[in-house]
């Protein structure tokens, strides 16, 4: 793990992370343990994508039933003009 997303919010540890990774890393979306998504729901869009291309990420992780994806399908497009993975992780009951 090299960057964890602090109150500077996503693109921010992803630029971080970026950084000292160089190329090729993951980035994992989860929420944190009793977080309450009723207020604050973890969220990624096209401009995670962007960040992660330009840091030279290649994988977007996230949560299954517990994280939005917004404008999902032009997200999943530049994803896949960059070459970047987009997969869901399992929530914490393993339902997702």
């Amino acid at each position: 793990m090299l960057a964890v997303e602090a109150v500077e919010g996503t693109d921010a540890a992803i630029e971080r992370g970026g950084k000292l990774a160089k190329s090729g890393f993951v980035a994992v979306k989860v929420s944190k343990p009793q977080q309450d998504l009723r207020f604050d729901v973890p969220a990624v869009g096209v401009d995670t994508i962007g960040r992660l291309h330009e840091m030279g990420g290649t994988v977007l992780a996230v949560e299954a039933g517990k994280t939005i994806l917004l404008e999902t399908e032009r997200l999943l497009k530049e994803a896949d003009k960059f070459g970047i993975s987009v997969v869901a992780l399992p929530d914490e009951q393993g339902t997702g």
